[in-house]
């Protein structure tokens, strides 16, 4: 079983930065370089939604219109990590992150991603 890690989640002004990261541990010794990897994000009482995506090879960037211009999602493949920079933050994007994870589906419908992370806690406050 594939299991991802989210880190680097807190709270922060608005206009502030935060800075995610995410890692595989699997049985198998893969990686997340290994894999397609997505950003979700789920605020109280809203559904999960998509945030940005990054394909295996980093040849494929998408973000979500709402994020677009604010954040940047990257890979660091000597850390095998996916990284996700998140600047200009506003109190709308306060949420639970999640970082999710496929070997062969890519794309912005939480469906297509088998590996999911246990959150991490974004606030934008004052």
């Amino acid at each position: 079983q594939v299991q991802l890690i989210e880190s680097g989640g807190g709270t922060v002004q608005p206009g502030g930065s935060l800075s995610l990261s995410c890692a595989a541990s699997a049985p198998s010794g893969r990686t997340l370089n290994s894999f397609h990897v997505g950003w979700f994000r789920q605020a109280p009482g809203k559904e999960r939604e998509f945030v940005a995506r990054i394909s295996e090879r980093g040849g494929i960037i998408h973000y979500a219109d709402s994020v677009k211009g604010r954040f940047t999602i990257s890979r660091d493949m000597a850390k095998s990590t996916v990284r996700l920079q998140m600047d200009s933050l506003k109190p709308d994007d306060t949420a639970v992150y999640y970082c999710a994870a496929d070997l062969t589906r890519e794309g912005a419908y939480r469906g297509l991603y088998d590996y999911w992370g246990q959150g991490t806690q974004v606030t934008v406050s004052s």
